[in-house]
């Protein structure tokens, strides 16, 4: 009788949800899964219903890979806003339609507080009082719980406006909410921009829309897998665990190496994200925009994670009053802003710190643009000199974030600092470039990669566009090699994963 233990066991595994390892796309499971899942996909081209009910499905089992029993989450509060949002279009009287907002943005509101900044609250009560008054609690982050609950209040804030239509049906909103490609680390897509396009019938996929979601997918993966782990793996996270045991060139290669880490990991997921969805038939917006090209850190915040400057643009500063109740008051909605963009990111000092850092910068830059209104130039405009200083004042002022916002703590970022600037015997650098010779190749790749002008990029993708199937096969062949060859451990989850 023969023995079906190793595929029972394969498709137990596969069922069955494993904190350890959860899915990521850079993943050769992830890859298996999502061959098998467009194979059936395409044959529902204008079959709309059941295409809808089959990515959620997909999307729900996505999710619980990545998060477990906490997809049952996901699922009540698109029941919650679903039904919210339906009283909020047919409900005429002015009180009824604040009451049904207010009640959506608490129970948004107080789902992420409750699983992100619980501990974070008992912490300053138990500071305040003195003493451990509180207990801390052992509660499990769901990944990515910032960027749909961030959709979903986008959704009832611009039904609120009446700016939108609502959702056909609950299965639109739920499809909305659940979409795999950008359900646990973004972009942070607007009702607006994707609900239309959920029933579009029949389904349509270009040539143009393959070749560019398959290079963006290959240039995500080469930016997660080949740069920003290895160079995170073998070097970055050395440093910032124990900064003094380094030199202070290490050190400030370590800020360096991190500030490229993290774009790639990021921008590198945004890609595959977006490059995903264009596959399925679905446009995403740009997310990242060659961000350490900037002049000024307002330009850094309109190319860095532009789904999440956007929408605190939208639904934060702008109903704070914007720019428009005086210069103070400007300054200081940049700061709540950008505070409040910080505890985004996570429940830390830290990261409330590195938020603070970047309101001062935008609200100096607004007040130095008032002064001079020559220069609010902000693109290429700008006299290259010019435009060079400021890309170099920029990035280190980015840079100087960076150190708060990946160090462990606050003590562990002035301790890189402090080595940077007390302890940088150039003596050592000749050595520590050899020793680290293929970290620094990897890091120098990449800041050149990124600073190649856009037509370059451009290049790229209409030549992945322009080849036939077989030579486009060849090419994720040829990554997938690298990438066997060039990883030293398992598959790191994505930076993103923990906000």
């Amino acid at each position: 009788m023969p023995d079906f233990s190793p595929v029972l066991d394969k498709l137990a595994t596969l069922l069955t949800y494993d904190a350890a390892h959860p899915i990521l796309f850079s993943s050769g499971l992830f890859l298996f899964l999502f061959a098998g899942f467009t194979f059936f996909y395409q044959f529902m081209r204008r079959a709309v219903l059941l295409r809808l009910i089959y990515v959620v499905c997909f999307s729900l089992y996505f999710y619980y890979k990545t998060s477990g029993i906490y997809c049952l989450l996901l699922i009540g509060l698109s029941i919650s806003d679903f039904t919210i949002g339906y009283l909020l279009n047919i409900s005429q009287k002015k009180w009824i339609r604040r009451f049904l907002l207010i009640l959506s943005l608490s129970i948004d509101l107080g789902i992420l507080c409750y699983f992100k900044y619980t501990n974070f609250f008992i912490s300053i009560a138990n500071d305040l009082a003195g003493h451990d008054w509180l207990e801390f609690r052992n509660i499990f982050l769901p990944v990515g719980i910032s960027f749909f609950l961030f959709q979903s209040i986008s959704y009832i804030v611009d039904l609120y406006k009446r700016e939108i239509e609502p959702a056909r049906q609950w299965i639109d909103y739920l499809f909305y909410l659940s979409f795999f490609p950008q359900l646990v680390a973004g972009p942070i897509v607007k009702a607006r921009d994707f609900l239309p396009q959920i029933r579009q019938n029949p389904l349509v996929v270009t040539r143009s829309m393959f070749g560019t979601g398959l290079f963006l997918i290959l240039a995500g993966l080469f930016k997660k897998a080949i740069i920003s782990d290895y160079i995170s793996l073998n070097f970055v996270d050395r440093v910032f665990d124990d900064p003094l045991l380094y030199s202070g060139f290490e050190n400030l290669m370590g800020v360096y190496g991190y500030a490229l880490q993290i774009y790639c990991d990021f921008s590198g997921y945004s890609d595959m994200a977006i490059g995903l969805a264009l596959l399925l038939g679905f446009h995403f917006p740009k997310n990242f925009d060659s961000p350490y090209k900037s002049a000024t850190i307002t330009e850094f915040w309109r190319r860095w994670h532009i789904s999440l400057s956007s929408w605190l643009r939208d639904y934060l500063y702008i109903p704070l009053g914007g720019s428009r109740k005086g210069r103070t008051r400007t300054y200081l909605n940049l700061m709540i802003t950008m505070l409040l963009g910080g505890l985004w990111h996570g429940a830390a000092w830290r990261f409330v710190l590195w938020g603070g850092l970047h309101g001062i910068g935008l609200a100096i830059h607004k007040f130095i643009m008032g002064l001079f209104p020559s220069f609010k130039a902000l693109g290429r405009e700008m006299p290259w000199w010019r435009r060079a200083i400021g890309i170099l004042i920029t990035f280190h002022f980015v840079c100087l974030g960076w150190i708060f916002f990946r160090a462990s703590d606050l003590q562990t970022g002035w301790e890189m600092i402090r080595q940077i600037f007390t302890d940088f015997d150039t003596s050592l650098i000749p050595d520590i470039l050899i020793g680290y010779r293929t970290v620094f190749a990897l890091i120098l790749t990449g800041y050149l990669l990124h600073l190649l002008p856009d037509r370059c990029e451009n290049w790229g993708e209409r030549f992945v566009t322009r080849t036939p199937l077989l030579v486009q096969t060849l090419l994720v062949a040829i990554l997938i090699w690298g990438i066997m060859q060039i990883k030293s451990s398992d598959i790191q989850p994505f930076i993103y994963f923990q906000f």
